[in-house]
């Protein structure tokens, strides 16, 4: 079995919605059966029990390797912990030759599960031995390093089920939600909207005690000082016991509470200075409460108890420590709901004051302290009290954070209970937090849980808001770029700032960031990420949904122009105009049901596509009679059609019409496809709600140049002969192409045209098959990229393709797409029509703007 092209595939794709990771799998004869290897699924089965069934998919009549990688890859990320649920395993045209896709919650878990998996294999097959717990366990430490921590999963959670898209934009806790002008970014519990001043107030805690006395909120005594001597001094001066911590500190880290002499004052000191300058403050008796501030309302609150453990009367402190520490429920850092004690001098010296040592064997209920401070990350317990806050006390919490400037803020209060002000029992705010853990209110030790999350999602976004922009993807064989850049001058008409990528390159507010070939999920994530974006339009090619799945989880407006034959076909497993269809149909099986999916009802294909479409349809064809458009108007649903000399948008009785002489890229309706564009182009806009007003002179004033489409049917005049340059690369692009300029009058037609060599022999050949029975003369050129083909050799199958030509007489072949061009051009007459079907796009309207101009 080899293993070959592992993918991680980021968002919606060929298989599902979910992430995943998809690789090409090759059996050998013998592997295509595990029944033809004698005693294989009873070794791998012995090796790894939580394998589970192992079944074929439904079209295989056996159970291959493949099949096996694909249980044994998923259920090794279950054993570990992961949400996973999704695999399949699909056979290509290719005897033994599998694509095997399972999904994944952290992409280096899943690529390291099927790495595990294929060792797995490897064993059963060698009747060697696999430590499955091994396996596990380094699964559940790539996880717990991969996966975002507890509060900031609380928040993505809360977005998720508000229908609010994120984007994780560190392997940290930073996180985008929503999308170009409507997103907002979170660090951790942190808003993009809290300022710098606000977070560094919060971090000196002398400063914050300051202000906070100012606003009236009681606060204990104490001071920063800057030696052990100094400590010893002001403790003195503000009464014992004292607090020792770190002026610029967080999730309790150095700080010591409840220090009554000076040796455990030193020992104190020494743990906050590694952290930074030291403070001693008041002790203030009581509990040590966590109250949680969100915007100006106190959403939750926890009493924490320090660190601590039960004398039993047979084993000594440390071996106490040892046995808290085994439950599953601690581990390290902030993964799991509960951290391991700190066994460290801290509590070695708190163990003194207790008249005890590690070795102590203390007596049966005997309550043992390991610290004095309660902080979570130490070891601490919560307890949520948040039903008890009294409303004083509550309010005092809120003044602090507003005191401070933040908008998500951790106050931590001692007192004796939160049933009565602060004021009364002598308790008081001890510090604020910026940044907050959330983890003691999400899944505190005892009591009941707070969505938390939720709290803040609604202060980042308000009732109904989901930080979307509207968003279109367009797809199909021919007339994507077209449509997608005329849908996004529509936007612009609007008055929104437009983001788009297309085959051109990325553009944001008409101002090209990228060039090349962008029409996949990283340009598309690019574009939704940027600020100054009020609205996208995705051009959605191929090759990018199988090299990645969608840059995005969903789109308002999906647009699928046609279906073609010579798009590619016989490249990754794509082999027939059904696989590409069901490639294609992923932007339409991600429409919201709020959505739109526009259709090309004249497309068998395409108009199968509504099945899959959990929105609404539109449906548009030049002919109103089609009887996909008269079984769905018959509906009472939207449709747009031509009627006479008019596009038209009917629903029920109600009726927009647009004349199709106001649509210059259409030249008054006589270029077909450019009709069809046109219509989808009206039914996106449609689709996101733009007034008829908006569209209308949207198309009116779109030019169908070089500037706003170029290589796409760019008409120019030279010296009274018309020269069209377009991109066209695919038999459907021909035939388009011959519609149209039959559509021109000429006295004398003449073709410039290339190949690309990533196409199938026979659509090659049938791009001039057309050509040749529409032209007179054909001047074929070398690609400049070959694509893979060997010199001569596009060029052989473009002149095969004119073997039977019905009209074309003349033929040339010509080393250079700008030479082609030259020849073309010096043999035309006024009254002549050229079609020249550019290769590099750019560089070729430039060289013909050269020779316009000058003619």
């Amino acid at each position: 079995m080899e293993v070959s092209r592992i993918r991680a595939l980021r968002g919606p794709n060929l298989w599902s919605r979910h992430t995943a990771i998809e690789a090409v799998v090759t059996c050998a004869e013998s592997e295509r059966a595990i029944a033809q290897l004698p005693g294989f699924e009873t070794t791998v089965r012995a090796l790894f029990p939580a394998i589970g069934p192992l079944r074929a998919s439904p079209e295989h009549t056996s159970v291959s390797l493949a099949h096996v990688l694909e249980a044994a890859t998923l259920a090794l990320q279950a054993q570990a912990g992961c949400p996973v649920t999704f695999s399949r395993t699909a056979a290509t045209q290719l005897p033994g030759v599998y694509q095997v896709v399972v999904e994944y919650s952290e992409e280096a878990v899943g690529r390291q599960a099927l790495e595990l998996a294929q060792a797995l294999i490897q064993a059963a097959l060698d009747h060697s031995a696999f430590d499955k717990d091994s396996a596990i366990a380094q699964l559940r430490e790539t996880d717990e390093d991969e996966r975002m921590g507890p509060s900031t999963g609380a928040i993505v959670d809360a977005a998720v089920a508000r229908g609010i898209p994120f984007r994780r934009l560190t392997k940290g806790s930073m996180v985008q939600f929503g999308w170009g002008s409507r997103q907002r970014r979170i660090q951790a519990a942190e808003f993009d909207s809290t300022s710098a001043v606000s977070e560094a107030i919060a971090q000196d805690k002398d400063l914050t005690k300051k202000l906070l006395h100012a606003a009236g909120v009681p606060v204990p005594l104490g001071r920063p000082v800057d030696s052990v001597e100094e400590a010893w001094q002001v403790a003195c001066e503000i009464g014992l016991p004292v607090v020792v911590k770190p002026q610029d500190g967080n999730q309790g880290k150095g700080v010591t509470v409840n220090i009554v002499d000076r040796a455990h004052l030193e020992v104190a000191y020494a743990a906050a200075a590694e952290i930074g300058e030291v403070m001693v403050e008041k002790f203030l008796p009581g509990s040590d409460f966590r109250l949680l501030v969100v915007g100006n309302k106190l959403v939750a609150a926890a009493r924490r108890d320090p660190p601590q453990v039960l004398g039993d009367g047979v084993h000594t402190v440390r071996e106490l420590v040892d046995i808290v520490n085994s439950d599953p429920k601690r581990g390290e850092g902030h993964a799991t709901s509960l951290t391991k004690i700190r066994f460290d001098d801290i509590a070695i010296a708190r163990l003194a004051l207790q008249d005890l040592k590690p070795e102590s064997i203390a007596e049966k209920g005997r309550r043992i302290i390991l610290r004095n401070n309660a902080n979570l990350s130490t070891g601490g317990t919560a307890t949520d009290v948040t039903d008890d806050v009294h409303p004083a006390v509550a309010a005092q919490a809120v003044a602090a954070a507003q005191m401070i400037g933040l908008h998500i803020c951790g106050v931590d209060v001692v007192c004796e209970s939160m049933l009565k002000p602060l004021e009364e029992q002598h308790g008081g705010i001890v510090e604020v937090n910026a940044a907050p853990g959330l983890r003691m209110h999400i899944s505190p030790s005892f009591g009941k849980g707070r969505n938390v999350g939720e709290a803040m999602v609604s202060n980042l976004f308000g009732p109904g808001d989901d930080g979307r922009i509207p968003s279109v993807a367009v797809t199909g064989t021919n007339g994507k770029t077209t449509t997608a850049r005329l849908i996004a001058h529509l936007f612009t008409s609007s008055g929104l700032r437009v983001g788009m990528t297309n085959t051109d390159g990325v553009y944001v507010n008409g101002r090209q960031i990228d060039s090349g070939d962008c029409s996949g999920p990283k340009s598309a994530r690019n574009v939704l990420m940027h600020p100054d974006v009020d609205a996208a339009v995705f051009e959605t090619a191929r090759g990018g949904m199988l090299r990645e799945g969608l840059g995005f989880d969903r789109c308002q407006v999906a647009v699928v122009t046609n279906i073609g034959a010579g798009d590619h076909l016989g490249l990754n497993y794509i082999t027939t105009v059904e696989d590409l269809a069901v490639l294609k149909r992923v932007i339409v099986q991600n429409v919201p049901s709020t959505g739109y999916a526009v259709l090309n009802a004249a497309d068998p294909i395409v108009a199968a596509m509504a099945s899959v479409c959990p929105g609404n349809v539109i449906y548009f064809t030049a002919d109103r009679h089609h009887p996909v458009m008269a079984t769905h108007r018959a509906q009472g649903r939207r449709t747009v059609y031509v009627d006479g000399e008019h596009i038209v948008a009917a629903v029920g009785s109600w009726r927009e019409q647009i004349a199709l002489r106001d649509v210059p890229l259409t030249r008054a309706g006589t270029i077909g496809f450019q009709v069809d564009n046109a219509m989808a182009a009206v039914a996106a806009a449609w689709g996101v709600g733009l007034n008829w007003d908006t569209i209308r002179r949207g198309l009116s004033s779109f030019a169908n140049d070089a500037d706003n489409a170029p290589g796409r049917f760019n008409v120019m005049d030279y010296r009274g002969a018309t020269v069209i340059a377009d991109y066209g690369h695919n038999p459907d692009a021909m035939r388009a192409l011959v519609s149209a300029v039959e559509a021109m009058p000429a006295k004398r037609r003449s073709v410039v045209i290339s190949g690309a060599g990533d196409r199938r022999d026979e659509d090659i050949r049938e791009q001039t098959v057309i050509l040749g029975d529409a032209f007179d003369d054909v001047i074929l050129f070398e690609d400049a990229c070959q694509r893979g083909r060997a010199d001569g050799e596009v060029v052989k199958l473009l002149r095969e393709g004119l073997a039977n030509a019905q009209r074309t007489r003349n033929v040339d072949e010509i080393y250079g797409e700008f030479i082609a061009i030259d020849q073309a051009l010096a043999r035309l007459q006024p009254g002549d029509l050229c079609l020249i079907l550019v290769d590099q796009v750019e560089e070729a309207l430039a060289h013909l703007a050269q020779r316009v101009a000058a003619a």
